[in-house]
């Protein structure tokens, strides 16, 4: 089962609101997102699937909020922004579940850092942003991704550039073509 149609059932299986806006007729959810390279990577190991799913909830979270949800109905944007909450909620909950802080932090680090790149207009940001930070799941976050993330954080103008020079064509697991 991939991990959207596991999300699915999870989401579906709670009732409520949420269930009643899932996409039935599958909607795009033979769209992959991140979560597959943190799968991937050793740090996650011990449970690749349940990896998968929190990346692809949060994933998910974030596309209600900025982009095209895979597994709702287009809704109006109070319940696309309160469905984006609960999903970045239900992936966040399970990853600590797991007891895995430092991927914790980092996709916590992905939601800031993608909502600054769409605060400062800067969306097309994100997606080489998530591809980064699924990969530190996976695989631990390089030297530079975690100096460009800081300077991007506390606001630091050069951030952007050097986020921008790690994570262009750093798709893949460590020791991969372009990495």
């Amino acid at each position: 089962m991939s991990a959207l149609t596991h999300l699915a059932g999870v989401l579906g299986g709670g009732g409520g609101l949420l269930a009643a806006e899932l996409d039935r007729d599958g909607g795009q959810a033979t769209q992959p997102g991140p979560a597959s390279v943190a799968a991937a990577g050793p740090r996650a190991a011990g449970g690749p699937e349940e990896y998968e799913l929190v990346v692809e909830a949060i994933y998910e979270g974030y596309l209600q909020h900025y982009g095209a949800p895979r597994l709702m109905r287009e809704a109006d944007p109070d319940l696309s922004l309160l469905a984006g909450d609960r999903l970045y909620a239900l992936g966040l909950e399970r990853l600590v579940a797991l007891g895995d802080v430092p991927a914790v932090v980092e996709l916590a680090d992905v939601i800031s850092l993608c909502a600054l790149a769409h605060a400062r207009g800067e969306g097309d940001l994100a997606v080489p942003v998530w591809e980064a930070g699924a990969r530190a799941v996976g695989w631990g976050p390089t030297a530079a991704y975690t100096r460009a993330k800081a300077l991007v954080l506390v606001g630091d103008d050069r951030g952007t550039g050097s986020l921008r020079a790690e994570i262009v064509g750093t798709t893949g697991p460590p020791g991969e073509p372009g990495r």
